[in-house]
């Protein structure tokens, strides 16, 4: 349990290091090396391509990790402790979220729009070379409150399951599907198998998310009904099944209108509205989903150590 706790705070305390051997950055790379292998050998079966880089990735992964972990164990206590708290540290993005949202805010603070553009580019898939500086803030809040999930609870889920072994197995699924998982021409087949089961895993973690939300909100003093109501009122306008819970629940608490429609390589895209024009979107909008987010965080880390307590009184 100590583990997860040390984890954690090296996250809030120090963020997401930006260098090229970034675990992440590694997995990444095993998953453009086991694409490229499987696609030469099954040309004709794309789908079964990509099904069999996701078990191959996902074992790989895994099992690296855990033995990694177990010799650590094996030499002394305490360096297992450590290996493992970094392992956790290196799953979770609560900081690096913050982080790469306000450096968007800086620019919008200076009136500098076409730096917020493009700093605000990096972090979205959407066109941002026409976004005003609302439509810019709304990115920011939107991008905040889907990753709470992804990047935060459902890896601190994982942790609390299976440590952190399974928790970068989750990361591996989460990066496979940022990888894959895009309806175009190239992974439309492909990418079939690992969009759908990274729902699956993203399936209960997304649903807390929404739940934790509302929660802090009451703790935050927001709009705490309203978060309730949106939530389960538009839980569900996304694409993806898991993608709209945290973003509704967000919605709701601050009273403010977020998806609709989009510019995705010069082609507008049509989505669903989540929450009500209610407030405008601003700076302190974005301060506010940022509380959110690491009040969020903090329950997911209890969520973690609790679930991890019932599995050792279980077995």
């Amino acid at each position: 349990m100590i583990e997860t706790i040390l984890g954690f705070l090296l996250d809030l305390i120090i963020g997401d290091p930006q260098n090229p051997i970034h675990p992440i950055r590694i997995i990444g790379s095993l998953c453009k090396v086991m694409e490229k292998f499987f696609r030469k050998v099954l040309k004709k079966s794309l789908k079964i391509a990509g099904l069999l880089t996701w078990i191959t990735v996902v074992l790989i992964v895994f099992l690296f990790n855990y033995f990694l972990l177990k010799g650590a164990y094996a030499v002394n206590n305490v360096l297992g402790v450590i290996l493992s708290a970094i392992m956790i540290y290196f799953c979770i993005s609560t900081k690096a979220l913050k982080v790469e949202g306000l450096k968007v805010v800086k620019y919008v603070i200076q009136d500098d729009i076409e730096g917020a553009r493009k700093q605000l580019s990096y972090i979205v898939g959407r066109d941002t070379k026409n976004l005003n500086k609302e439509a810019i803030l709304k990115a920011v809040v939107e991008t905040v409150a889907e990753n709470m999930s992804d990047g935060v609870i459902a890896p601190l889920f994982y942790v609390g399951i299976g440590g952190a072994p399974l928790a970068f197995l989750y990361k591996a699924v989460n990066t496979m599907d940022s990888m894959f998982g895009y309806k175009n021409d190239k992974y439309i087949e492909f990418g079939y198998f690992p969009a759908k089961l990274d729902d699956v895993f993203n399936y209960i973690p997304a649903r807390l998310s929404g739940y934790f939300i509302v929660i802090v909100s009451f703790v935050l003093r927001l709009d705490y009904k309203n978060s309730f109501k949106i939530y389960k009122r538009d839980k569900n306008n996304h694409s993806s099944p898991n993608s709209a819970h945290p973003e509704a629940a967000v919605a709701g608490a601050l009273n403010v209108q977020l998806g609709g429609a989009n510019y995705y390589f010069g082609k507008l895209v049509e989505k669903p509205t989540i929450g009500d024009n209610i407030e405008k979107i601003d700076v302190d909008k974005v301060n506010k989903t940022n509380n959110i987010l690491y009040c969020s965080a903090i329950l997911g880390c209890c969520m973690a150590l609790i679930i991890n307590w019932i599995i050792n009184m279980i077995i």
